[in-house]
């Protein structure tokens, strides 16, 4: 994989252009456009490589507010950190479990399981942290559990389900859910 195709380098790239929006659009798409040139030559093309390529471009706040300083431009108010009661980082990372603990409640509570996870789904939606990807992949991985114990119904109801196909179930239920969460969390810190 080219260094640029890298998915690392998309993400520091959106970073840079949202740390960046303050800027004239001509400057803006210079700055991205010198960043794209240096990664590329660079020749990285496994993951650490691509790593040490961007910490040695730095943060992309950093590269922002240089740019931003040179031009003159003060900082836009988009780079401020969210406010509100939802978008501490302590906050955040309570949401970002709430769907994958609600998914995995329903095992034991369906009651229980169904309010928490309505809950912790209205909450992920209504925090400004996340974007609508990061927030549509954290409903997916919540839902995922519900789904599947739906369908594994059926297939119980049918009596077409063994002790394999029941260790499958217990593993998706609880892996997909947890990966959920963790995108989610890994997600507030980029």
């Amino acid at each position: 994989m080219n260094a640029i195709d890298h998915p690392l380098v998309a993400a520091y790239l959106d970073a840079v252009a949202r740390e960046t929006a303050g800027l004239p659009a001509e400057r803006r798409a210079e700055l991205l456009a010198d960043l794209r040139e240096h990664i590329e030559v660079s020749e990285a093309h496994d993951d650490d490589a691509v790593r040490a390529v961007l910490a040695e471009l730095g943060e992309p706040r950093t590269v922002a507010a240089s740019a931003l300083a040179e031009e003159g431009t003060p900082a836009p108010a988009a780079t401020a950190a969210p406010a509100g009661p939802l978008a501490g980082r302590q906050a955040a990372r309570i949401i970002a479990v709430l769907p994958a603990l609600g998914g995995l409640l329903i095992l034991g509570s369906p009651f229980a399981g169904t309010l928490v996870l309505a809950i912790g789904l209205a909450l992920l939606w209504k925090t400004p942290l996340w974007d609508a990807r990061h927030k549509r992949i954290g409903t997916a991985t919540a839902l995922a559990v519900p789904v599947l114990l739906l369908l594994g119904g059926l297939f119980l109801a049918g009596g077409g389900i063994g002790p394999v196909e029941l260790l499958v179930i217990g593993v998706f239920s609880i892996g997909v859910p947890v990966s959920g969460a963790l995108v989610l969390t890994r997600a507030l810190r980029a």
